[in-house]
């Protein structure tokens, strides 16, 4: 069983999607605060991102959040948090969420967060980190997505053991025995630029 300190939470910093996307992202915070886990995120206070950091504030958990100083007016960076750290670049907001993490969960969101999905998948594929991912298809959100990744399989350009480290789970409630489940860390990251 997978000892899980810190999750990264991949999602939308936007406020125009459904309600019941913010919702889920509000359980989620406070299941995490009420298990010990902290969270790992982007650092804003809006969209389904500011859900889960209210989730877990409102239940007294720990929140690192990493931003990048050219977000903090767009996705106003949340000075309340336990940690707020404040970098130059993407790059750098990316690799630091990585190297604080256990694990990483995608919850429904825009082309960042399928670009932080992608960028972590690869980096797991390309043996950067072994850590875990679980997707909330909640309602079936990503269903596109994973159609989109069954037909790179059917095509040869995604291995099925590659696909096998995305694990998809349709609920909050399954999101901590999830991760819980996968195999533990191995290695360090390693995502120094070299």
């Amino acid at each position: 069983m997978t000892e899980i300190k810190s999750i990264c939470v991949y999602c939308g910093s936007s406020d125009r999607g459904s309600p019941s996307h913010a919702i889920a992202a509000t359980q989620l915070g406070a299941q995490m605060a009420a298990e010990g886990i902290a969270l790992v995120y982007g650092g804003g206070r809006i969209g389904i991102m500011g859900a889960v950091s209210r989730g877990i504030k409102d239940a007294g958990g720990k929140i690192y959040g990493i931003i990048p100083h050219f977000l903090m007016k767009k996705e106003i960076g949340d000075r309340e948090v336990t940690d707020l750290e404040i970098v130059d670049t993407m790059h750098e907001r990316k690799a630091r969420m990585v190297d604080l993490s256990d694990g990483f969960v995608i919850l429904p969101g825009g082309l960042g967060t399928l670009d932080e999905f992608f960028e972590v998948l690869t980096w797991r594929q390309l043996g950067l980190h072994d850590k875990p991912i679980v997707v909330v298809n909640l309602g079936g959100y990503w269903n596109r997505l994973l159609a989109l990744i069954d037909g790179m399989i059917e095509e040869n350009y995604v291995h099925t053991r590659q696909a096998a480290t995305i694990h998809i789970v349709d609920t909050i409630e399954e999101v901590l025995p999830a991760l819980r489940r996968l195999p533990a860390e191995s290695h360090p990251p390693r995502t120094e630029r070299t």
